[in-house]
């Protein structure tokens, strides 16, 4: 049973930061960074300019704190699954766990830059309506 909780805690940490991290950039996005240490989301695309880098910033933010929540759920209601197992099936749950958790983090890119693309021209002037 104190594997399955130690799973369970590491487990979550994921989305703990999914869902901290989505909240903050969605109120209040990080400046845009200059430089490789500073942190936000980065893609060509959302660099053009202040807007883009604030517009993409949100956008990601959003969808990380949805997805964090999710994924979060998800993480808890399948562990339940595996209560009273022994230590290699929870750990093997644990690392496919971990492993759709990666997917949720780096998925919410997808909207992210079709959004950008949809809103802003190559240059990273908004598109007029």
């Amino acid at each position: 049973m104190k594997f399955w909780i130690f799973m369970l805690v590491m487990n979550l940490l994921t989305p703990l930061v999914m869902i901290i991290y989505g909240r903050v950039f969605e109120k209040k996005p990080p400046k845009i960074a200059r430089s490789k240490f500073e942190f936000g989301y980065r893609s060509v695309m959302s660099m053009k300019n202040e807007e883009t880098w604030e517009y993409a910033n949100r956008f990601f933010g959003k969808l990380w704190f949805r997805f964090g929540i999710a994924v979060g759920l998800i993480s808890i209601i399948v562990l339940f699954f595996f209560i009273g197992k022994d230590k290699d099936t929870i750990g093997f749950a644990g690392m496919i766990i971990c492993y759709v958790q990666l997917a949720a983090m780096l998925l919410p890119a997808i909207p992210t830059e079709i959004s950008l693309r949809r809103r802003f021209d190559k240059y990273g002037n908004r598109k007029d309506k």
